[in-house]
């Protein structure tokens, strides 16, 4: 836990990439295989299980010290994260250590051994004495860490494509293919490590997907290098990104954060099982019913179900727009250009002969601005802007510059009132910046409809902190609720109708776009207006 914790501290007390990176490589190569895997789990956020909650945490905590109830929530709402209150508590408390001690537990002894014990244990109170005896082990550092990774919530500033280039650099093998190997299910050990990091072509599993290929927003750069003759040019579909494999008689379909999804569509399974075997494809699922593609928030009824009913196939049948070929025949052909994987992709769809599974649709401009004039039409294709994709680019890792763009449609906006805020996490655990915004309903009442946490700069969020710390009319846990006083505009990308939400609607990513500091409460927009907005966008989807 000793090299852990140094790497954590290393990789949270600086804002360099390179800095990180070196922390990284000096760390991996230094470490156990079964460590370093464990340590990829975690910082790629590929361990979610949460093996105890942090309010299990905080009642083992009071049960164990008697510490005032209240005085914790008081605690809790200056800090703002579970683990590091009880952290900070347990250093002032004397339950930890000053210094690390001598004897050290690997991380993977944490993780296969100590904290699933822990879990297994029904008695509460012999849960708590053996937290509170781990805690008196370590240092204040490891027991905030050891918090995070019982409650399944670690997280530190460093991507995983810092992770993947420091593990390359180390074993000297290529960025791409320690990728491809971390794809789909991977699970801890030292034998998964050791292919890993292998300089030898190692087997993937038949069900493993190939990286992502991912597009940079288009800017100024893009618009100076255009050639239209060069580039392929497709709708971007508001669906969820998918690789379908179909190998070894099997069909696996996989999402872009790597999750396989192939329960939640068998009414695409049962189509895919016809491709040719050894193929891969790169598409984007959709509700498409009757030549009609449908909201995502139809879309997500379908997800994370083991079996999906037989009504809900036939009221909410799913497409798949494919776009890319990745491999044909058994053959990786990412290293051909898209202009060719375009003609091997097409070859299949058509032998497919199924409405549902189509080919993506291109489209054609001459010139930047009928490229601005189509981008502006993408509503009312039912899409969300526009991928512009170099003709004779490979299907690269991740984000290459200059492979791939995304254009999307300026985004829909409500003018919204401050309501509600609650601390952030992380570097900003001790900040308030998750905020709740409202529209009023007949300038009567104010009703939440969408929550947000980005888009501010860190001086507005610091101005808008100390306020909202003097403002606060109620507090409701980790909750306040301020005087409603600033208006802010909203950005989002689609809305529907939602029972689930007081105001009746649902928005889609929504983010502060600016903080309206010229308007004042009573000249937010209303839910007449998003209702306004909610009808317009059924009129672009034809129903």
């Amino acid at each position: 836990m000793k090299a852990f914790a140094k790497l954590f501290d290393d990789l949270d007390s600086t804002t360099s990439t390179n800095e990180k990176v070196e922390a990284l490589k000096k760390y991996f190569a230094n470490a156990d295989p079964e460590d370093s895997m464990w340590t990829i789990l975690v910082l790629t956020g590929r361990l979610s299980k949460r093996i105890l909650t942090g309010r299990n945490l905080v009642q083992m905590f009071l049960n164990s010290t008697q510490y005032p109830a209240w005085l914790f929530d008081e605690s809790y709402d200056h800090v703002g994260d579970t683990a590091e209150t009880l952290s900070l508590l347990a250093h002032s408390l004397n339950l930890c250590r000053e210094i690390s001690s001598r004897s050290d537990k690997s991380l993977t002894t944490w993780m296969e051994k100590e904290i699933p014990a822990l879990a297994k244990l029904e008695n509460e109170n012999l849960q708590a004495e053996i937290l509170l005896k781990w805690w008196r082990q370590l240092t204040y550092q490891e027991v905030f860490i050891l918090n995070k990774l019982i409650t399944g919530a670690f997280r530190v500033g460093v991507s995983e494509k810092l992770v993947i280039r420091a593990v390359a650099e180390v074993y000297q093998i290529s960025t791409d293919q320690v990728a491809h190997r971390l794809t789909g299910n991977i699970q801890a050990g030292a034998e998964t490590f050791q292919k890993l990091v292998s300089t030898e072509a190692t087997e993937i599993t038949y069900s493993q997907p190939y990286p992502f290929c991912l597009a940079h927003p288009w800017n100024e750069r893009s618009e100076k290098d255009f050639v239209p003759e060069n580039w392929c040019i497709e709708w971007k579909y508001d669906g969820i990104r998918a690789q379908v494999i179909r190998r070894e008689d099997k069909v696996w379909i996989w999402s872009r954060g790597e999750e396989q999804i192939t329960h939640s569509f068998p009414d695409l399974a049962e189509i895919f099982m016809r491709l040719p075997e050894g193929t891969v494809l790169d598409g984007e699922i959709l509700i498409y019913k009757n030549g009609a593609i449908f909201p995502f928030q139809d879309l997500q009824k379908r997800l994370g179900r083991k079996k999906v009913a037989a009504t809900l196939l036939e009221e909410k049948p799913a497409g798949f727009f494919a776009y890319d070929c990745l491999e044909f025949k058994g053959k990786d052909i990412r290293p051909e250009p898209l202009r060719e994987r375009k003609k091997f992709l097409l070859k299949i769809i058509e032998s497919l002969d199924d409405q549902r599974v189509r080919f993506s649709p291109l489209v054609t401009v001459s010139s930047l601005a009928e490229l601005d004039d189509l981008r502006r039409q993408a509503r009312e294709k039912e899409a969300e802007g526009l991928m512009i994709k170099l003709w004779d680019g490979t299907y690269s890792v991740g984000r290459k510059t200059g492979n791939w763009w995304k254009y999307k449609v300026d985004p829909l906006t409500l003018d919204a009132v401050l309501l509600y805020a609650q601390s952030g996490t992380g570097r900003r655990s001790n900040l308030y910046t998750d905020y709740t915004f409202a529209l009023w309903n007949d300038k009567e009442e104010l009703i939440p409809f969408a929550k947000a946490y980005s888009g501010l700069e860190q001086s507005e969020i610091d101005e808008l902190d100390a306020w909202i710390r003097r403002h606060t009319k109620e507090k409701f846990g980790p909750v306040r609720a301020v005087e409603p006083t600033h208006v802010f505009e909203i950005g989002f990308e689609g809305i529907s109708l939602s029972t689930r939400h007081k105001s009746g609607i649902a928005v889609r990513f929504p983010r502060i776009l600016r903080w309206r500091r010229d308007k004042k409460p009573e000249d937010a927009d209303t839910l007449e207006t998003a209702n306004e907005l909610l009808a317009g966008a059924k009129k672009n989807e034809g129903t």
